[in-house]
């Protein structure tokens, strides 16, 4: 994939990792997975588990079928840790979509996925992120309490990520959604960001991370 990485001030060596972490939806999602036709990627829907019958659920997967992606639903609190492996080894890619971020971390961490997710992504598959999703893969989570609500997760007993970058995704952040205004983001940035490397992401941005290199497309 062409990036405009000599352009990028975020550009710099990381370990070899193929990540692309959305605020929601980017064009270089169907070149972003490898392969022409039948591209398979694990869906991990466990973010949205608490209103998964809301019609908004179906966007993110419409979205990503008309990248031509097929589909093959994972959701981790209902699969056994052994099948998340398989599925995982077998497929293109791994989107994690949005949601509830908390929940989503309590997930990971009580099933013992974390672990699972990390070493295939660490072994090169492709990891798509979509808000919770992207903020899941940075260092910590605690900084989004303030448009997630932590109470959703109470078993969850601290607030790490998988730690894929050491940035912090802050998705949404163009601030003209009604339920993130633009006073909640100035109010995240001064509350954490002397303390978290944040990464405010409108949508329709990303953060690559590919090749050993890492860019904001």
């Amino acid at each position: 994939m062409n990036t405009p990485c000599s352009r990028c001030a975020l550009c710099r060596t990381l370990a070899a990792m193929k990540l692309l972490l959305t605020s929601f939806g980017h064009p270089h999602i169907a070149e972003f997975i490898p392969g022409e036709g039948g591209r398979t990627i694990a869906y991990i829907s466990d973010a949205a588990r608490s209103f998964a019958t809301h019609p908004d659920t179906q966007v993110e997967r419409e979205m990503l079928r008309g990248h031509g992606l097929e589909l093959k639903e994972l959701p981790l609190a209902d699969t056994d840790p052994t099948e998340v492996d398989r599925i995982l080894h077998n497929v293109d890619g791994v989107y994690v979509a949005g949601g509830e971020t908390f929940d989503l971390a309590w997930v990971l961490r009580s099933t013992g996925t974390d672990d699972i997710l990390s070493r295939h992504v660490h072994a090169g598959l492709p990891y798509i992120g979509c808000s919770a999703g992207s903020v899941i893969a940075g260092p910590s989570i605690e900084p989004v309490s303030l448009l997630d609500d932590p109470a959703i997760a109470p078993e969850l007993s601290d607030h790490r990520g998988l730690g894929f970058t050491d940035r912090v995704i802050i998705p949404h952040a163009s601030g003209n959604i009604p339920l993130f205004p633009i006073e909640t983001y100035a109010e995240l940035v001064r509350r954490y960001g002397q303390e978290h490397p944040l990464l405010l992401l409108r949508d329709g941005e990303a953060l690559l991370i590919e090749d050993s290199h890492t860019c904001l497309i």
